[in-house]
């Protein structure tokens, strides 16, 4: 099975490419693909080392759901929102709420309807 847009990003970063967008983009390949270790590999790599970079928290923490530990996936959530919060990006911060309290089993009432 060939992924030529993972071979790409692969590429780059032999290149010497220090983006971390490089970095998330293998990550959601991997995971696109099914091989979840390297996912979460390249993922965990991220939060190491480019901890403000903020979309990592959503991508890793649907994928830690998708593996049923839901523990990790609530503490990845925290530090993605303390991390959105600190660089004041509100859109992240409102997703990573969002899965987080569903991921608690949290729900609005405006998330049912009454008909």
């Amino acid at each position: 099975m060939s992924n030529k847009r993972l071979e790409q990003l692969l590429g780059f970063l032999s290149d010497g490419s220090k983006d971390p967008f490089i970095k998330y983009a293998i990550a959601t390949e991997y995971a696109k693909i099914g091989d979840h270790e390297k996912a979460l590999s390249y993922y965990n790599d991220l939060v190491d080392n480019e901890p403000l970079y903020v979309g990592t928290y959503y991508h890793l923490g649907k994928l830690l759901e998708q593996l049923e530990r839901k523990e990790e996936a609530v503490s990845i959530y925290e530090k993605g929102m303390s991390v959105a919060t600190k660089v004041g990006d509100r859109h992240a911060l409102s997703e990573l709420q969002t899965v987080y309290r569903s991921a608690l089993g949290e729900f609005d009432d405006d998330d049912y309807d009454d008909d």
